[in-house]
């Protein structure tokens, strides 16, 4: 069972997924928040497997509510995935920054809901590939933000050249065959550099690797493959 915690300013919006989500086997909504105040302590009561999280709340947005409930060691099994109008915007690379596992646009049709729900709850991203290199492509022209961004010194050069092409949105397989090595080594180097850099799944590298200098805006692949 999947448990999942809601948290929006807007009640017909809370109703909407709750009914879709009530409606699924597998899945229970354990509880729901009007504001990122409320989300946080409800998520602390409650350490649901899922939150789904509103950007834009008056008081505390979202996303200061996602970086708390990052920060704290006894969520660390929580996944946030943020709930947007806008798509790929400033909003959603602030929330990754933040430590939210992915993004849902609201008008998402409901499968894609259910089943991103469960992508996340099994400690994956919600960015697939193709996300990733849209994401890059928005965000290429930022300049690195060295001043937050983790040391990277800690990763053996393999673990650095695997983790800069993750963040150029390659896949295991693609950084496989990139690198000559199988998908589950390429999948053992990914998993190695989160723990150290404590990332909480690949949509963070891809931030740490931005925001670190290791891929610069020049070197992407975001027009190549699919958008």
């Amino acid at each position: 069972m999947i448990r999942v915690v809601l948290v929006d300013d807007q009640a017909l919006m809370r109703a909407g997924f709750r009914a879709l989500l009530d409606a699924e086997d597998g899945i229970e909504v354990v509880g729901e928040a009007a504001g990122g105040d409320e989300g946080v302590g409800l998520v602390r009561e409650r350490v649901p497997d899922v939150v789904l999280m509103d950007v834009q709340m008056p008081g505390t947005s979202g996303i200061e509510a996602t970086r708390r409930i990052a920060a704290d060691p006894a969520l660390a099994g929580v996944r946030v995935v943020m709930l947007t109008n806008y798509g790929l915007d400033e909003y959603v690379f602030e929330a990754l920054r933040a430590g939210a596992s992915g993004f849902l646009l609201k008008d998402s049709e409901p499968e894609d809901l259910l089943t991103g729900i469960g992508v996340v709850a099994r400690g994956d991203a919600l960015l697939s590939p193709s996300v990733t290199r849209r994401l890059i492509g928005a965000f290429v022209a930022r300049p690195p933000d060295r001043a937050t961004a983790p040391g990277l010194e800690c990763l053996t050069p393999r673990e650095r050249e695997v983790t800069a092409l993750a963040a150029r949105g390659l896949t295991n397989e693609e950084i496989a065959a990139h690198v000559v090595i199988s998908p589950f080594t390429a999948k053992t180097h990914i998993s190695r550099a989160m723990t150290k850099l404590g990332a909480r799944d690949r949509a963070q590298l891809v931030v740490f690797a931005y925001e670190s200098g290791l891929v610069a805006a020049g070197t992407t692949d975001a027009s190549r493959g699919g958008t």
